[in-house]
This record gives C-alpha cells, structure tokens and sequence, in this order.
C-alpha cells in the first residue's frame, strides 16, 4: 500500500527516489551507525535457538513447523557463516513431552540460513501438540501446534486472531502479546506486510525511530532480508504469539518493497537498486525461510485450507501477478487487459468457492475489495459520465493499489458469486491501517438498493501509521471527522476508524462469523493494554455486516 507522497522524478532516472509519507529527522549516530547483526554474538558456541519456534498451515492431519538455530556466534542471520548442524524435533500430546507421537531430524545449513522446517503428517485433526527443537544438547523453548478439523467435521466454532502491517520502527509487537494471552486460538492470520523493507529512519512512528532496523539500510539483497526477517523473530511478543497457535500467512507489498506488482514496484529504482527480478527472488526466498508456510501455486502463497464443514479459507498472492497501478483518479482502473489477480489465480479463486461444500468461504486478502471512492454517483449517471470523461465507472478511487485500481478483476469475481448464488462470502483484509466493517455491493453507485455479494471485516495495523499519525493529529480527532465522510460517500461502509492500532479476533459458528476489533494503548510501549472497541458480524444467508455490542466471550 503507498504509504507516501510519490517523487515527481522520472522513473528510468538512475538516481534513486526518496519516498515518503512522514519523513523523519536525520537518525542519530547510533541508529545510522551500521548494526552487525540482528542479535548480539554469543560467547558460547552451542547452538541457540534464538529466535523461536514456530508452527504454520494446519491440516487435519498435519502441521508445518519452523524453527532457526545459532549454531555459532557469527552465523547471524544473513551472514552466510557458519556450520552445518543437525537439529532434531520432536512432537508430543503434552507439555511435558511424555506421550511423544513423532520425532525426526534434518540438517541446518548456511544454505538456507539455518531455518529448518518439518513438514509433520499422520496426527489427529482437531486435536493440541507441543513440539521443539533439538541441538548440541540445547532445547528450544515449547510450542503448542493445532491441526485443523477433519474434511467431513461438523465443527461448532472456530477462533482466529487477525493481524497485517508490523512496522519494527514504529513500536512495540503487544498486539501478538494480547493475542498468544488469550490462549483460545485455534490459529492466526497474518494479512501481509508482516515486516518492512526500509532503511532507519524512513517511515517511523510519526517520524520517530521507537527501536531501529537491522539492517540500518534498505534492505535489497537475500543477505538484506535475511537479516531484517531475523530482526523480527527476535521480538518477544511475535515469539510469543508464535509459540501459542500456527499461524496462516499471506504476503503484502513491503515483504518485497511498497506498491509492488509483478514487474517492479513504487519502492525500487532499477539498476540504482539492482533488478527487480533479482530482488523479488531474493525476498520470496527469504521469506520461504523464515515462515512457517508450504510454499504453493508457482511457488506464491495462494492455497487453500479447509476447517471442517464449517469453512474453507482461500489465501491470495496479489502481489506476484498484479499489472502496475495506475495514477489516482484515472480511467485507466476499469481496463480488462490489466489485472489484480493474474488470470490462473482468478480461475482459481471463483472455482474453489463455487466448489466449497462449507458453510463460510473466507478469503484472506491483502488490500480491500469493497469500494472506496469519491464523488460517487447514481450507476445510471456515473457510466456516461464517466465513458465522456475517461474517469472510473465506480467513483474517483482514492487508492489504485487495491481492488479499486483493478475494477474488472472485481466485477467478474462479484458476478460469479451472483451468477453462481455462492453465499457467505467473507473477505478478511489488512494493508490499509485502518479497521473497517463493509459490506461488498455489486454496484455501489446504488447500493442500498442493489445487492451485496460478500462481507469484509478489514484489520487495522499492529503499529504502521495510520491516518493520524500522518497528519500529527491527537488519536481520534480524525476519525471523528473522517469516518462520516467517508460512510456518506460509501454507503456500503458501516464502520471505519482510521487513527487506531491494534488486531482483531473472529469467531466463527454455523450461523454467524463476528469480528471482534481490539485497540492497543500506546504502539510506542513495550507495556501497552489493549481493549475491546467493537464488534461486527454477518450472518449466514445476508451478505450484510451487522454491528454487535459485546464482544464473544
């Protein structure tokens, strides 16, 4: 998502842009000083697991667990040093691994950066494991993995926490610590940007750096995001989180560099930065690496789960396909020979819900799919005027870089659930830094009157600025103003707060899905509280968000 105003430089110049919303002073020494390392060295050399464990991608019968060991103080990550070292796993139905159900060893290399990742299968579904890591005689701290429900289950509830946009600079991570607390998760999702590719300093919490990147620079080369990926599986609440439930993950934009699409992106200079080509390899190896996710179609991150008969979740890459954004407010959104989704991962998309045989079809999505637009008019006024003018059909889109830049992508996944009367439908989103409860219109221009086609419930970020951090302004103040507006202009809209941080929870049963949204005290500290604000919920056979007073308890 473009999260700063865009140079006016040409863009085959060689010189690199500088691109930002807030701009922060000049770093201090010590922050543009170079950081050797994401974690300090070791005086011992017995291998350490210094940056958690990690369970991913439940499956009835399965999980994928992750893991990173130190083998010796210099092999940072990122560094390309150190030894071979074998690591051994080990899972179990208790805490105190006496009833141990499997156990296996694999080889940690400089090659992949020391991660290691074992694949799991033949466990039970629906049913709790600990495991940990084992090396040179040093354990790895315990974690708790869940798999998923059988196919055929009839499941009464399920329960996930929902979190996008983790900016290290910007705070601390007390969102994943108010949710490994919880200790009622099935799993958690992660809706992208699940860490950022700038340099200290660039885009802090509200220009200041609350705790500095490593590396200091922006980060380009497979060594680079190694070690930013290693900066943030440091941090004791994502560790924490980590080690309370598997999370299920999709990426963003910054997991590559802003504003990305299939061949560059707003955040790249070719050739003053090296090729995109080889930049983008280097973040999706990177990635690979260090998340506990199962590498899918073309080696992206779409793929599908299924919980039971209760729900199915399809995961989007809309990043690795995606035709570059145009400008705002340009007609060039409605063209059909550009795309969002790519064609493959659209047919995809549209066959697996036409398919699912569960109650819910939830979609895990990057960037918001309900309209967000100005100057909206009746449909029967808005299409002349805008075939006359060369504007969008939809309204003057605020931000190209979602759904809102790829109109014809939109139009034909709404058809099909129309066309194919596909019920409970229910986007979860992140990317914006805002928290949002929409429904999705087949025609906004007249909606009320026409018909809603899907539901989405979009997260706010963890600690990325959002609307008042940009303009300085004291938290609420802006929303206050701005949430009107914009239900006003997007009749769709039922809810938006645009000014605060913090996740969400869903809880899901057969007759409803509800979204509970929490806000955190104070992203700058490390002791922040968070508290319920509201709760939203559709259920089963509206396509219609409605608004709940009390969150699930």
């Amino acid at each position: 998502m473009t999260r700063r105003i865009r140079s006016h430089s040409s863009p085959d110049s060689p010189t690199p842009r500088r691109r930002t919303v807030v701009k922060t002073a000049v770093a201090t020494a010590a922050f543009a000083a170079p950081l050797a390392a994401a974690i300090p060295a070791r005086a011992a050399e017995a291998p350490a697991f210094l940056h958690g464990v990690a369970s991913g991608d439940p499956l009835p019968d399965g999980i994928l667990l992750w893991t990173r060991v130190t083998p010796t103080s210099e092999a940072t990550p990122g560094s390309g040093l150190g030894p071979d070292v074998e690591v051994a796993w080990t899972v179990a139905t208790d805490k105190a691994f006496m009833n141990i159900v499997t156990k296996g060893t694999t080889t940690a290399t400089a090659a992949s950066d020391h991660t290691v990742k074992a694949d799991i299968r033949g466990l039970k579904p629906a049913t709790d494991y600990w495991f940990r890591f084992s090396s040179g005689g040093t354990d790895s701290p315990a974690a708790r993995a869940r798999t998923a429900p059988a196919a055929d289950a009839a499941v009464a509830g399920m329960r996930f926490g929902v979190v996008s946009c983790a900016n290290w600079e910007a705070g601390h991570f007390s969102a994943y610590r108010h949710l490994a607390a919880r200790g009622d998760l099935d799993a958690w999702l992660h809706l992208g940007d699940y860490l950022y590719e700038y340099p200290t300093g660039e885009y802090a919490a509200r220009g200041t750096v609350v705790r500095p990147h490593a590396p200091a620079t922006e980060i380009l080369t497979l060594a680079d995001y190694r070690t930013r990926h290693g900066r943030y599986k440091t941090d004791p609440d994502l560790q924490a989180l980590h080690h309370a439930a598997p999370v299920i993950a999709i990426w963003d934009d910054h997991e590559f560099a802003n504003d990305a699409w299939s061949g560059g992106a707003e955040n790249h200079t070719e050739g003053a930065e090296g090729t995109w080509s080889a930049r983008q390899a280097a973040a999706k190896q990177a990635y690979f690496e260090w998340m506990p996710v199962r590498p899918a179609i073309e080696g992206t991150t779409y793929r599908r789960l299924r919980f039971g008969k209760l729900a199915d979740l399809s995961l989007l890459d809309l990043r690795s396909f995606r035709s570059q954004q145009v400008s705002t407010g340009s007609g060039g959104v409605d063209d059909p020979n550009r795309t969002l989704t790519g064609r493959a991962q659209l047919d995809w998309l549209k066959a697996g819900l036409k398919a699912s045989d569960t109650t819910w079809r939830l979609v895990g999505n990057s960037v918001m799919i309900a309209p967000f637009a100005i100057g909206s008019l009746p449909a029967d006024l808005l299409a002349p005027l805008a075939e006359l003018l060369g504007l969008p059909r939809e309204g003057l889109a605020l931000n190209t870089d979602q759904w809102d830049g790829y109109t014809d992508d939109r139009r034909e996944l709404l058809a099909h659930l129309r066309n194919n009367a596909i019920r409970n439908t229910v986007f979860l989103t992140g990317d914006i830094h805002m928290a949002w409860a929409n429904d999705v219109p087949l025609n906004a221009g007249t909606y009320p009157l026409s018909a809603s086609a899907a539901t989405e419930f979009v997260v706010t970020s963890v600690t990325s600025d959002n609307l008042d951090d940009i303009v300085k302004a004291p938290e609420g103040t802006i929303s206050a103003v701005a949430s009107p507006l914009i239900r006003a202009a997007n009749r769709h809209v039922h809810w938006v707060d645009t000014d605060r941080h913090g996740y969400g929870v869903l809880d899901l049963t057969a007759d409803r899905v509800q979204m509970d949204y929490y806000v955190l005290s104070d992203r700058t500290r490390a002791d922040a509280t968070a508290s319920w604000t509201r709760s939203y919920r559709t259920r089963s056979g509206t396509q219609k968000v409605e608004r709940v007073y009390a969150p699930v308890n």
